[in-house]
């Protein structure tokens, strides 16, 4: 692997990534970087957590000139990747003496629009929200020479293809255009033919059918829907992971995941869609930060980059291969090693055939004792109580409990920080 100072990079965007930690380049910023520091299109294909990040912000950071107005967009198409994307962004900018304003919905737009007139010149920001001041005559792109769009194929599984077609529309044609993605369905290529000049380069990194990175190991157990709470507790028990992310399918079951956690004195958070902002970016700081697991809905599985994150459990097995493979990829990122632990009822057996052919992945049955945690007091509502079916300790506790995943907690009677 080539190490960046030997890359043709300003001495200053060096001593900041050496700073940050990032000596030697990833597979894909190797191969990827001579072809945008070249000025050329480019459409990047490569696995969640190889490094893509820097891949595309090294262009748009040589080719500062300290001038007005914004010369580069980058487009995200959730706030956790937007904000994710804006704190390394934000970083290297300072560095060649930029300014980046982070634009997405569910805040102040009128903070935002104040933050583009004083200066800034680097736009990181959701589609939606991009539109939006666009509209309001808040934003001009006369004078953008980059833009980025990071993670197309999700841009494309939410809808935001019409919106980006428009942004693309509203830039210079003389601008770089970079896409990023993991995958590569063909509407994605289309964006490229449509608007990239002709000669555009693809770069796909890895195989075609490798879409998880090779330092993860994927595991399942098959347990009864009304024990899988135990097999959960059971697994944290017998491999207490470090820091780690529990996928769930509903808000709801999120909440109640949440606490069954907080119960047992473990450090938790949670975050899906029903939160606010704020109360969203609270949980993103303190699991960052303390918390040893996230609660989450797949509000999370794209764009979360957080340091450590060992293990990924699948509390709901998801259906889509392909949110398999952005689930798991929040773990064993820039070459760490991580696991990836579902757990399979008796009637989704076929979804782990679905996994190993569809996203190629190994994935192995283990077994786990459950006995400990068979009688688990779970907070059960009775709604929750008839989807999850009669099982070990269910009639123990019903009703609610606070909802106060604002706040982080250290289990029964704990106390943060």
């Amino acid at each position: 692997m080539k190490r960046f100072s030997d890359m043709q990079l300003r001495q200053d965007l060096v001593a900041e990534l050496e700073r940050m930690g990032f000596t030697t380049a990833t597979e894909v910023q190797e191969i990827a970087l001579p072809i945008t520091l070249s000025g050329r299109d480019a459409i990047v294909r490569a696995k969640t957590g190889s490094g893509k990040t820097i891949a595309f912000l090294m262009p748009i950071m040589q080719g500062s000139r300290r001038e007005r107005g914004i010369y580069a967009v980058i487009l995200a198409p959730s706030r956790e990747l937007a904000v994710q994307i804006f704190s390394v962004t934000d970083r290297l900018a300072r560095a060649v003496h930029e300014k980046v304003v982070l634009v997405y919905g569910g805040v102040s737009i009128n903070a935002q629009i104040d933050r583009i007139r004083q200066g800034a010149t680097i736009l990181v920001g959701t589609p939606g929200r991009v539109l939006d001041l666009m509209e309001r005559g808040a934003l001009r792109f006369d004078r953008v020479r980059f833009l980025v769009l990071d993670e197309g194929d999700t841009m494309l599984d939410m809808g935001f293809i019409a919106d980006i077609e428009r942004i693309i529309s509203s830039v210079p044609e003389n601008k770089q255009l970079l896409l990023f993605s993991a995958t590569m369905p063909k509407e994605i290529v289309g964006i490229a033919q449509r608007h990239m000049k002709r000669d555009y380069a693809t770069v796909i990194v890895g195989k075609e059918d490798e879409l998880s990175v090779k330092t993860i190991t994927h595991f399942y157990f098959v347990v009864p829907r009304n024990l899988k709470f135990a097999a959960l507790l059971a697994y944290i028990d017998q491999n207490k992971p470090r820091k780690a992310i529990i996928f769930v399918r509903t808000q709801r079951e999120a909440d109640l995941v949440y606490k069954v956690i907080i119960d047992q004195g473990n450090d938790a958070m949670v975050l899906h869609g029903g939160m606010t902002q704020a109360k969203r970016e609270t949980s993103l700081h303190h699991f960052r930060n303390r918390s040893q697991f996230l609660i989450a809905t797949n509000v999370a599985a794209r764009g979360l980059d957080i340091e450590g994150i060992t293990d990924i459990i699948n509390f709901d097995a998801p259906e889509d291969p392909f949110v398999y493979v952005h689930r798991v990829g929040r773990s064993a990122r820039m070459g760490k090693e991580g696991r990836a632990f579902t757990l399979i009822t008796p009637n989704e057996k076929s979804i782990v055939n679905d996994i190993v052919y569809d996203a190629n992945v190994d994935l192995k049955e283990i077994k786990l004792s459950v006995e400990k945690y068979r009688n688990i007091k779970i907070p059960w509502s009775s709604s929750r109580r008839r989807e999850f079916g009669r099982g070990g300790g269910d009639r123990e506790h019903r009703g609610g409990f606070n909802r106060g995943y604002g706040r982080p907690h250290r289990g029964r009677g704990g106390r943060f920080g």
